[in-house]
């Protein structure tokens, strides 16, 4: 009998969540973009292009066609690649860990070129380039 019980509560909660929460209903790779599109229960799409995604960046378009959905639609997982990644994520704009993260906006941020950095580039390197660190 209580067994009975704890199956219907978590019946009722799992219909709430599924009621409440977006979840992936389908997920494609488009090859011409390199972009993972997918439609969520709320009917929100959404694309974000996979060289964004850490566990993902790089991946052959082989191995990023075959994607599936979690049971409760929360997750994708591409088997070839032993890659997990979190519908919450997604939405979220996390594509990866902290650490991750931080060092691809670097990377970005770094690169920026601008005509007053490209001046002071310049600049600095009629005298000589970067002064040398004295310990």
């Amino acid at each position: 009998m209580a067994n009975d019980m704890n199956y219907q509560a978590a019946r009722e909660a799992d219909a709430l969540h599924r009621a409440t929460v977006p979840h992936a209903v389908s997920a494609r790779l488009i090859r011409a973009r390199r972009a993972l599109h997918v439609t969520l229960s709320n009917g929100v799409e959404m694309s974000v292009p996979v060289d964004l995604l850490q566990d993902l960046h790089g991946a052959s378009l082989n191995d990023l066609a075959e994607i599936e959905i979690t049971p409760l639609g929360n997750g994708l997982h591409w088997p070839r690649l032993d890659a997990d990644v979190l519908v919450e994520g997604l939405i979220h704009g996390i594509y990866g860990s902290r650490s991750w993260m931080a060092a691809q906006m670097g990377r970005v941020g770094g690169s920026s070129a601008s005509p007053a950095k490209t001046a002071a580039a310049r600049r600095n390197g009629a005298k000589g380039g970067r002064p040398r660190n004295v310990a």
